[in-house]
Order: structure tokens, then sequence, then C-alpha cells
């Protein structure tokens, strides 16, 4: 582990590994047969020029350059750690921006910067869930967010039938190439929505939607579902 570090803490190194990354990928999705569910939703916003937060889980994020229209800028929140910079140099070959920070832990600053974005109509991008867990549970800065933008959240997710999945917090994702493909959108969910009333929470409203387009994604690709992890195993 520590030679890893060693070479992966070299910038020219990193540099490469974040091409090669967005090279694999770009490879798996023009060598998969992908479906799309539920896109009537963000496609809805797309048309309209209308902003929407785009939520999905830390472990599905490998593929998520391929679920957003390439011509709408979008600003994704990425920790402050070496793996957000690495995901963030990784994401800029497909022209997405990057925020750092976190949705849990000092993001204070992130936050305002991602309300301020989204009132000048861009959208912004949130793993819920990043960036260290508990796997599949909504941290509140998402509906922080939702709350004082008055934007929706559209929750989104991916799943191939080939794949592999890592032993890491997040049972991260790698699909592999030369597979059937899913993406699945969920219905916008907003601070006002009725349901975060019976749920306890706009938080748990997203959370609860993430996990069921997760499952349908997983069962539409013939694989066992992911769990979410105990909500007591948060990081302290």
């Amino acid at each position: 582990m520590g030679v890893v570090k060693s070479v992966t803490g070299h910038q020219k190194v990193r540099d490469a590994l974040c091409w090669l990354g967005a090279q694999y990928i770009r490879f798996v999705y023009a060598t998969g047969r992908w479906d799309v569910v539920g896109s009537e939703w963000p496609v809805a916003c797309w048309d309209r020029n209308e902003p929407f937060i785009l939520a999905f889980w830390h472990g599905r994020i490998l593929m998520m350059p391929y679920c957003w229209r390439p011509t709408v800028p979008i600003n994704m929140l990425i920790s402050q750690h070496r793996d957000g910079q690495i995901i963030a140099r990784t994401v800029s070959h497909f022209g997405i921006n990057t925020l750092v920070g976190s949705s849990s832990r000092g993001g204070a600053t992130a936050l305002r910067a991602m309300v301020k974005l989204l009132k000048s109509g861009q959208c912004v991008g949130i793993t819920p869930d990043g960036p260290r867990g508990p796997r599949m549970r909504a941290a509140p800065g998402i509906a922080q967010v939702a709350r004082l933008s008055g934007m929706p959240v559209i929750p989104c997710t991916f799943a191939t039938r080939r794949h592999r999945l890592l032993g890491s917090w997040d049972r991260f994702m790698v699909a592999l190439p030369f597979s059937r493909g899913i993406f699945v959108w969920g219905a916008p969910i907003r601070a006002a929505d009725e349901r975060a009333v019976a749920a306890g929470g706009l938080a748990a409203v997203i959370e609860d939607s993430l996990n069921a387009i997760t499952r349908l994604a997983d069962q539409r690709m013939g694989l066992a579902p992911v769990q979410p992890a105990d909500p007591a195993m948060a990081t302290l």
C-alpha cells in the first residue's frame, strides 16, 4: 500500500492514471449495450434550461459521465482527499467541472458555492454518501442545498451485468466492457415534497429514492442488490 501511495503521489503519474481511467470509461460505454429508464425527468429540465441537483451513490460513480447530456454544464462536488482529486481529474476529461468540499463535513463553503451555481442556472452533482460513508445513506448536506436553492433533486444510478464489486466501503461497481448496462433515473424530489414529512425528512426521501432505483437497476441486470450500510457505521 505504501508503494501505491508513493507512486500515485507524483503529479504526472496521477494525470496519466486519470487519463487512462477516462479512456476505460469510454471503452466500457462504447462496447456496452445500454438501456435508460426514467430519462423523461432530466430531459424535461434540460430542455427548459432548468437547473437541478443530480444525486448518485459513491459506489456508482464510474459511468455517471454517460448519464448526462454533454451540452449541459454540471459541477460535481468532490472531496479534498487524494481519491477525490483523482476522481476530479478523471471526470474533467468529460467536460465536468468540480467543486472541492464535502456534503457532510466542513462543507459550508462548498454548500454556498453549490447554491450560488444552482441559482445562476447551472446544475450540480452530489454523492450523498461521500466521501467515506456510510454506504448508501444520505448525509443532510444534499437536503440543505435543495432547500436553500429551491431546486429539485433528481437521483440516478447505473448497473452492468458484467462487473466487479470492490471490497471498499462503498462496494464500488467497476463496469466491465462488452456488457449490458442500464441507467435508471428517479422522479424529481423537492424540498416541499409531501413525502419528506412521512419519511422523516428530505434526506430520507432522497436516500429511499436512490436505494429504490439502485435496486431496480441491479434487478434488471440480474444482480443481487447491494445493501445499504448500517447507519451506525457512519465515520465520526
